[in-house]
């Protein structure tokens, strides 16, 4: 059984200062979230979802939000990468993109995605879809012992 008073660790990765911003304030704003941490390219995110370098003592996260256009490695390889380790493959990715390409999407369930998302170009649908997507994470979704 679940320990549902566990916060929930959220790895970010987002290249965009102005969407990491909406999402972090949007999920403070509705207390959803809990616990946050942010990587900006696709490299870093791998670092810390193996605990290398200045993420050594990282914590490992519950879900994680994964924009696909980022710099240095792209979010279908970290997707992929994740996703092919038996150690990260239960972590659920939400991807979280501008993208609406349906060889995007394709490729992203195919590379074995929790959920594709398409992020709203209006501020006001971003900041409800992010508190949703907050909510259904650490409140209604019962992950894997």
């Amino acid at each position: 059984m679940t320990d549902h008073s566990k916060p929930v660790h959220f790895l970010l990765v987002e290249d965009d200062e102005d969407h990491a911003d909406l999402v972090a304030r949007a999920m403070r704003e509705h207390r959803v979230g809990n616990t946050m941490s942010r990587v900006a390219d696709g490299e870093a995110a791998l670092d810390y979802l193996y605990q290398r370098g200045g993420h050594a003592k990282a914590s490992r996260p519950d879900v994680v939000l994964l924009d696909l256009n980022l710099p240095k490695l792209g979010g279908q390889e970290v997707l992929s990468t994740l996703k092919s380790d038996p150690e990260l493959s239960a972590i659920p990715v939400v991807v979280l993109t501008t993208s609406e390409a349906d060889a995007d999407r394709v490729k992203a369930y195919a590379s074995r995605a929790n959920s594709y998302v398409v992020k709203p170009l209006d501020f006001q649908q971003f900041h409800d879809m992010v508190r949703q997507l907050g909510m259904y994470w650490s409140i209604w979704n019962r992950p894997p012992a």
